[in-house]
């Protein structure tokens, strides 16, 4: 590990202290267990929606738009034979006896959690490996159940697996991953930045700080993926990921609730530039005529307080609203009046306000593609901030009081019913807090 002289408190997402004097390379996803393990679960953990399937089969309603198929329903009492199917996916997706293959089971059964054992993924060039294997054990498992016969095995294959491969996805599939498949990420390591916030906004069951906390991890994690964490920039990084996603020092917290009754992005801003000064970040530097400019010897730590100053604003623009399309906008003139009112550079050396534009434009102007749930670090507007966009827009999606076309609850529901329901993806603050205590 990096041995850095950089160090940090952690605080919850209800700003009590949660661990103290960290040093900043003990919250990297490389060498923290929480955070290693919050990985790991992404890649190898995959959604059976069991109930969803014996729906499917007796409506016909299969693949790409669940277009009803007549004359295809099987009316097969899935739910009734559960343990044994259970058992036998087991029993398929099992490399070796007791090794870490486990099935979880949630509202009644209805809904699986298959963590496929680390050797599938070990010995694979690519991470399809979990989705496939589930898929087709869950196929098979209710073939052999039921003793399906030739011509009718290709309907129970279309509720697992979707309309693949007739599209290149497993589109309609009632089998699914928090990962798209390979083929659509738009370059080289976006694998665990492509995840839509959405997603997010229900495994941390609308809690805003713990939403960052998660998608700020697995961006992270994308970013050492794709090797942007070499050498001094991995400072850059950890700082970033340590005082915006992890509020670090609870300054994202106070921040919010100086500003929580009254505040507005401005006086937002006011803040930040008062704790920067206060904490000896940035210092008043030359002046010209009426106007004020400030000097940093630590531009990395700068750029840590504004990321986080950043997710404040957020947090009390939209959540005054409860409106989540305001998110760019907000992104947007955050970091303008940073500018204006420091002269220095704004989050992510000022690669976060051309997102925001770009992001305003996507989400809700003229174009007007979508709301902000539906988008992610591998789309071609939110990709380009170092990892520091995609957990505002986060926050702001679990503070909307329901105003997006595509809701959380609309587009990820089962992630809720599913991963929500597991601490080391619904509290992974704490998770990465205990990471540390692990690691002393």
């Amino acid at each position: 590990m990096v041995a850095y002289s950089d160090t940090i408190d952690l605080y919850s997402d209800d700003g009590k202290l949660l661990k103290s004097d960290v040093n900043l390379g003990q919250i990297s996803p490389m060498i923290n267990p929480a955070a290693g393990k919050i990985i790991d679960l992404t890649k190898r953990t995959i959604n059976v929606n069991l109930g969803g399937i014996e729906t499917a089969l007796k409506t016909g309603r299969l693949g790409k738009h669940k277009s009803r198929i007549r004359g295809r329903e099987l009316d097969l009492p899935i739910m009734e034979n559960k343990d044994a199917i259970v058992e036998k996916i087991r029993n398929m997706i099992q490399v070796e006896d007791n090794d870490d293959t486990e099935i979880l089971e949630f509202n009644n059964g209805n809904l699986l959690l298959v963590q496929v054992p680390s050797k599938r993924l070990i010995n694979a060039a690519t991470y399809d490996a979990a989705i496939t294997s589930v898929a087709s054990a869950t196929t098979y498992a209710i073939v052999d159940q039921f003793d399906i016969g030739a011509f009718d095995a290709s309907v129970v294959k279309a509720a697992c697996w979707g309309a693949y491969p007739q599209t290149m996805d497993m589109e309609g599939a009632l089998v699914s991953s928090i990962l798209s498949i390979p083929q659509n990420n738009e370059g080289i390591g976006f694998a665990l930045r492509n995840i839509p916030v959405n997603h997010y906004v229900m495994m941390t069951n609308r809690n805003s700080l713990q939403g960052v906390a998660l998608a700020s991890t697995l961006e992270m994690a994308g970013h050492y993926e794709m090797g942007m964490a070499i050498g001094p920039f991995e400072r850059n990084l950890l700082l970033a990921y340590g005082y915006q996603g992890l509020n670090a020092n609870n300054m994202v917290y106070d921040i919010v609730k100086a500003n929580g009754e009254s505040g507005t992005v401005g006086t937002v801003v006011q803040s930040l530039v008062e704790r920067a000064l206060e904490d000896r970040v940035i210092s008043p530097g030359s002046k010209d005529g009426f106007f004020q400019f400030y000097d940093t010897k630590d531009p990395m730590m700068w750029n840590a307080y504004v990321a986080a100053g950043q997710l404040a604003a957020t947090i009390v623009n939209c959540g005054a609203g409860r409106f989540a399309q305001a998110a760019s906008a907000t992104l947007l003139y955050f970091n303008d009046l940073i500018e204006h009112e420091t002269g220095l550079p704004s989050c992510d050396f000022g690669r976060m306000m051309g997102t925001s534009v770009g992001f305003s434009f996507f989400s809700h102007s003229i174009y007007g593609g979508g709301g902000p749930g539906i988008f992610n670090g591998n789309h071609v507007v939110t990709r380009h901030a170092n990892g520091v966009a995609i957990p505002c827009v986060v926050a702001a999606c679990a503070l909307d009081a329901g105003t997006q076309m595509f809701s959380p609850e609309s587009t990820s529901k089962v992630m809720g019913e599913t991963y929500g329901k597991i601490d080391v993806f619904n509290k992974p603050i704490h998770q990465i807090a205990k990471g540390v205590s692990a690691l002393s």
